[in-house]
Order: structure tokens, then C-alpha cells, then sequence
């Protein structure tokens, strides 16, 4: 198979749960048979790209188009995958099964890759395609430019619609995530507000006194103890509590604690 001939950019959008990516895997395991079904395989195979799909995968192609990837839940993100196009410098030979798969350890969010392998050939291959995975919900934007070293204030903020999946750095949704805390990465109009752009809070130094709060199924403990670590938003810290035990907990608010059980 020459790749670089007959390569049609795919584009699909489905609407998924954020916990159903075996449902996207699936999805881009059938986009990229897709695609190699509409490129020339061999003479058994479909000659030209211009020819009718395989009744099979014609029929799955139209079954997964009709069909949401999975019921579609509140709040849930909507999920678009485009599929790109192989290396144009590659050269593959004739295969008469090629199997797409998710190589290991690779996540289908953002800009990532699914893999293709011929498994029955004379010249077995492996290559990898790259397909992106954006996943369109709620989260904070900017509604104007904001320099660095400027503490967000409510104005600065809105509720929009933003890719989820375009950085590695989650997305902040809610205002009182972000309002108050000072911008250690300028802001464009409109952008995305992620973790990454904003300066950690910090609740508590070490050796203040702190509340320690453990919950659990019909329960609620508290009691103090002395940090031994600065209380930094999404960073854990060491407490004393006051029988002399030492734990771990997640600062979540003025010299507060929250553990785990």
C-alpha cells in the first residue's frame, strides 16, 4: 500500500460520557479502518478510493454515525476526534488486514496517536496515525486581556465553552476557583483559565494550627493539629495531630485539612 496516495481527512463528532473512552477507542479504531479501506490495498482489496466502502464496514461506519458512542449524561463533556493523515514519506507494503489499535500508554485526550499494524501481509508493518480528541465543555474564559501579576476579579471571568482536552493543565469551571487568586501567565481574551495559569493559594505555614476534618459514610471527625508543611491548594501537607501521629492531608480552606480514610 502507498501511503501516500488516497488519504481523506475524516472528521466524526459523537457524544460520549468523560468515563467511556473504551467508546472513543472504539470509535477510532473504526475511523482508521476507514481509512485504510478507502486507500488502495491490493488486488483483492477495493482498487481505488473512489469505490463503495465494504458492506460490512459501510454498515458499522453508519450504525456508530447514527448511534451517540454512549448515552449522553448531564454535564458530560461533547467529544470530537479528527483523524489525520499518515507520514507522507511513507512507503507500506500490500497488507490484506490491517488492525487498529491504542498503543500502550497512550491517552486519547488532546493530540495523540492511534496505531496501525498489518497483521496478515507479506511485509508486516507497524505505523502510527495521529488523531486529536477534543472535548467540548463548560469551563472558565477570560472575557478580556489579564497581565501577569493581576488578582482575577469576577469581571475577568465567564462561564463558556472550552476544549477540555487542549491542555495538559486542567480547566478551571467555576468562578470561586479562580476569583482572588493572582495570574502568573498573561491571559488572552476569550482563553481558557487552566490551573497552570494562576498562583496556588496557600492556606496555613508550617507550624500554624490547623482544623482536621475526616468524613466518611454517616460520619464527620474533627480535631487539630500542628502543619509541619505550608498548606499549598492542590499539594498535600503533613500534619501533628495531638496525640503526637503525624498524617497527610489536603488543605481545602483556611487553616483547614481534609483527610482521607
Amino acid at each position: 500500500m502507498d501511503a501516500s496516495s488516497a488519504r481523506p481527512r475524516l472528521v466524526l463528532v459523537a457524544l460520549v460520557a468523560r468515563a467511556a473512552w473504551p467508546a472513543v477507542a472504539t470509535l477510532l479504531a473504526v475511523l482508521a479502518t476507514a481509512l485504510v479501506a478507502l486507500a488502495p490495498h491490493d488486488a483483492h482489496a477495493q482498487a481505488a478510493s473512489g469505490e463503495a466502502l465494504d458492506p460490512v464496514l459501510a454498515r458499522q461506519v453508519k450504525e456508530l454515525a447514527a448511534t451517540p458512542a454512549a448515552p449522553a449524561t448531564p454535564g458530560a463533556p461533547r467529544i470530537e476526534v479528527v483523524v489525520g493523515t499518515l507520514d507522507p514519506r511513507l512507503h507500506l507494503a500490500p497488507c490484506q488486514r490491517i488492525e487498529p489499535y491504542v498503543p500502550a500508554n497512550v491517552r486519547l485526550w488532546g493530540r495523540t496517536r492511534v496505531g496501525l499494524r498489518c497483521v496478515q501481509g507479506a511485509s508486516p508493518w507497524n505505523v502510527y496515525l495521529p488523531v486529536t480528541v477534543h472535548a467540548w465543555g463548560r469551563g472558565l474564559v477570560a472575557t478580556g486581556p489579564v497581565a501577569a501579576g493581576t488578582m482575577l476579579q469576577a469581571g475577568d471571568v465567564v462561564e463558556g465553552e472550552v476544549d477540555l482536552a487542549e491542555s495538559a493543565s486542567p480547566a478551571l469551571v467555576a468562578p470561586p476557583q479562580a476569583v482572588g487568586r493572582v495570574v502568573v501567565q498573561p491571559l488572552r481574551p476569550g482563553q481558557s483559565v487552566r490551573v497552570a495559569h494562576l498562583r496556588a493559594r496557600q492556606y496555613f505555614a508550617a507550624g500554624d494550627t490547623v482544623r482536621l476534618i475526616a468524613t466518611g459514610s454517616g460520619f464527620r471527625l474533627e480535631s487539630e493539629g500542628q502543619a509541619l508543611s505550608n498548606g499549598i491548594e492542590g499539594q498535600a501537607a503533613r500534619v501533628r495531630t495531638e496525640n503526637g501521629h503525624v498524617v497527610t492531608g489536603s488543605p481545602i480552606g483556611e487553616r483547614l485539612v481534609e483527610l482521607a480514610l
